[in-house]
């Protein structure tokens, strides 16, 4: 395996005085899916908004291919910035737009791509979200997987080598969840891209997380690292993980 694509070392986050998480180190190779796992309010999408660079870290580093993000000046960091897909909890779509105007959006700010040429690409990405026939839709007019999906055309759409998922199955019926995270699969496979997800939803996290890293909000650091399954093999797992990954809703002994 080559070099690692993302390199978090010894991440401290703060909000003022307020400790979030401090001693947070990971690497994620190319096309790994990696997740950011723990509960409610321990600093999971904290962590990502530090890594896309919209909150600077208290202490640490964060490295993409070997270059320190906050230590590079503000032309790297765009350089850097544009190998990034983002899905937002929300989805974030503008409400004015069409689905295939909200998917545009990111070529026409991000590549020197023709006009005929955005529009075959934001296509192209609709039709692998089975979102082809939606084009001409506004957002208001889909249901909250729908958005979901139009959320991630929009993020692969610059084919990026990084895909950064914040809560993408919250909200969702389980019959939804388990279609976003089949099209999860399947865009790795396809784009061969990286994954971050940030969950608690235990089915997702069992499905298709390669490996992760559980953030603790009572200690403010991780607890442990490893994909969800082979932590629930392990003997010496800390009380709060393996409480975490043991709840009801899970489904598993």
């Amino acid at each position: 395996m080559g070099a690692p694509l993302v390199q978090v070392e010894d991440l401290c986050m703060r909000f003022g005085e307020r400790l979030i998480q401090s001693h947070v180190s990971f690497d994620v190779a190319p096309g790994v899916i990696f997740a950011i796992m723990g509960g409610s309010g321990c600093g999971k999408s904290t962590l990502l908004r530090h890594m896309i660079g919209l909150l600077e870290p208290a202490a640490g580093h964060i490295a993409y291919d070997g270059c320190d993000y906050w230590q590079a000046d503000e032309q790297e960091r765009t350089r850097i910035r544009k190998q990034f897909g983002v899905l937002f909890q929300s989805a974030a779509l503008w409400s004015s737009m069409s689905v295939l105007d909200n998917v545009l959006l990111p070529l026409e700010q991000l590549t020197d791509l023709s006009a005929s040429e955005r529009e075959d690409r934001a296509r192209e990405a609709l039709g692998w979200v089975g979102l082809a026939d939606a084009a001409a839709v506004q957002p208001a007019q889909l249901s909250g997987g729908m958005r979901k999906r139009a959320g991630l055309a929009r993020a692969i759409v610059t084919q990026p080598r990084l895909l950064f998922l914040d809560e993408p199955s919250a909200g969702l019926d389980p019959v939804s969840s388990r279609r976003l995270d089949d099209l999860i699969l399947m865009l790795r496979e396809r784009t061969g891209a990286a994954v971050l997800l940030v969950s608690h939803e235990l089915p997702s996290l069992m499905a298709i997380a390669d490996d992760g890293i559980f953030l603790d909000a009572e200690r403010k650091q991780p607890l442990a690292r490893g994909s969800p399954r082979a932590l629930l093999d392990t003997p010496s797992l800390p009380a709060p993980v393996r409480a975490f990954l043991t709840r009801e809703e899970a489904g598993i002994a």
